[in-house]
């Protein structure tokens, strides 16, 4: 079992930055995968980014390619998504996942743990 908790988020100007973290416990972090998912109201969850778990390999949405970067530090059981320039569509709940059965994936039913999410808004 793994617990995770988001954090970092709020309201941001167009073209500014957030960073979100996500801190797990509960199990060892450096066993799974971790992905970074976002839900805009009335449309379904979507992904933002995954990272391997040794974090040398990540894939990104094509949406945010260049603006946003994750990473993670095992010794601290946490994952990051670092936003730039951000945009009014990014505007959504950010959820971080866990998941054990691959390197990285985009694929949500994948992903066994899920945070309660943290809100981003971006206004314009």
């Amino acid at each position: 079992q793994v617990q995770l908790v988001e954090s970092g988020g709020g309201l941001v100007q167009a073209g500014g930055s957030l960073r979100l973290s996500c801190a797990a416990s509960g199990s060892t972090f450096s066993n799974y995968a971790m992905g970074w998912f976002r839900q805009a109201p009335g449309k379904e969850r979507e992904f933002v980014a995954s990272i391997s778990r040794s974090g040398v390999s990540a894939d990104y949405a094509d949406s945010v390619k260049g603006r946003f970067t994750i990473s993670r530090d095992n010794a601290k059981n946490t994952v990051y998504l670092q936003m730039n320039n951000l945009k009014p569509e990014d505007t959504a709940v950010y959820y971080c996942a866990g998941g054990r059965a691959f390197s990285t994936a985009a694929t949500r039913v994948l992903y066994n743990y899920w945070g309660q999410g943290t809100q981003v808004t971006v206004s314009s």
